[in-house]
C-alpha cells in the first residue's frame, strides 16, 4: 500500500535510516513508557518505536494514513491509532493518573509554531518532546536574548520547557525532500518554572505586545501597558528593544501591567 504526499498537509515522509537510528539513539525509548507521536506518516519511526514494546499512541489527520498504518501494525497491540487533528487534540485525555506521556513527531511545518503552543497547555503530564521542525524554527526556539532569532517563541518555549538542538536533517533525508533544513529539537518541561510569573495571561499579552513591533523601543511597543517610569524603576532601559530582555525581565515587567476594566 503506498501513499502519495500532500501538500495541503505538509507532508514529508522521513526515508533516511542514518537520521532515524539518529533519532531513536536520542531519546533512549524504555520498554515502560507511554509515547505520543504526532503525524506518523507511512511509520518511519512508529515500527521501530513498536518494536521496543513501550505502549504508543499516535494521532493522525490524514485518513488515508490512517488506514495504511492500521493494516501496517495490525498485528501490534500496544498501538492506538488516533484519527484526529493534533491542533485540538486532547493530550491530557491520554495520560494516566500521575503518568507523563513522552510526544515525538516530525511536525509539518505550517502548523508547528501553534501546534506547540496548544502543547504547552499540557506541559504537566509531559516528560519530553522531541520534534522535527524547520531548522530556522528550531534555532528561534533556542536562541538566546540579544540574538536576531530571540523572540515570542523563544520566551514562551524557554519558560516551559528546557529547550535543546539535537542535530540538523537535510532535505534529502525526506521525500519530497523540502526546500529547507531541518532538526530534531528536544523539549523537557521544567518541574519549576524558571522564573516567577504570578499572572500568565498578563506575562503572555507583554511577552506579545514587546514583540509585536521589533524595532521598536520599550518605551514605544509597551506604552499602552506599562509606564515608562515604572520600566525604569525596574533597572531595565526603556530605549531597549524586546530581543535585548531576558526572561526574568519580561517576567518582572508583567507585574507592573495591570489590566484596564
Amino acid at each position: 500500500m503506498t501513499h502519495t504526499p500532500r501538500k495541503r498537509f505538509g507532508q514529508n515522509f522521513l526515508h533516511d535510516q542514518t537520521i532515524i537510528d539518529n533519532i531513536l539513539s536520542s531519546i533512549q525509548a524504555k520498554p515502560d513508557e507511554h509515547w505520543v507521536e504526532i503525524g506518523p506518516g507511512q511509520g518511519a519511526l512508529t515500527g521501530p518505536l513498536l518494536k521496543q514494546g513501550l505502549r504508543l499512541e499516535v494521532v493522525e489527520l490524514d485518513r488515508d494514513l490512517v488506514v495504511l498504518l492500521k493494516e501496517k501494525y495490525k498485528h501490534y497491540n500496544n498501538l492506538q491509532i488516533h484519527s484526529d487533528d493534533a491542533l485540538t487534540f486532547d493530550f491530557s485525555a491520554l495520560a494516566k493518573a500521575n503518568e507523563k506521556l513522552r510526544i515525538i513527531g516530525n511536525l509539518p511545518y505550517n502548523i508547528s509554531t501553534p501546534l506547540m503552543f496548544h502543547l504547552l497547555d499540557y506541559v504537566y503530564c509531559i516528560e519530553d518532546m522531541h520534534f522535527m521542525l524547520q531548522k530556522e524554527v528550531v534555532d528561534r526556539i533556542c536562541a538566546t536574548p540579544g540574538s536576531k532569532k530571540y523572540g515570542r517563541l523563544s520566551v514562551m518555549m524557554q519558560y516551559y520547557c528546557a529547550t535543546e538542538l539535537l542535530f540538523d536533517v537535510p532535505p534529502e533525508s525526506f521525500e519530497p525532500a523540502p526546500k529547507v533544513m531541518s532538526a530534531i529539537v528536544r523539549l523537557a518541561p521544567h518541574q519549576q518554572p524558571p522564573v516567577e510569573v504570578d499572572d500568565m495571561i498578563k506575562f503572555k499579552k507583554v511577552v506579545r505586545q514587546a514583540f509585536s513591533q521589533r524595532r521598536k523601543t520599550l518605551r514605544n511597543s509597551l506604552k499602552k501597558l506599562i509606564a515608562e517610569d515604572a520600566i525604569i524603576a525596574l533597572n531595565i532601559d526603556p530605549t531597549l528593544r524586546a530581543e535585548a530582555l531576558s526572561l526574568d525581565d519580561f517576567a518582572r515587567l508583567s507585574k507592573l501591567f495591570e489590566e484596564t476594566p
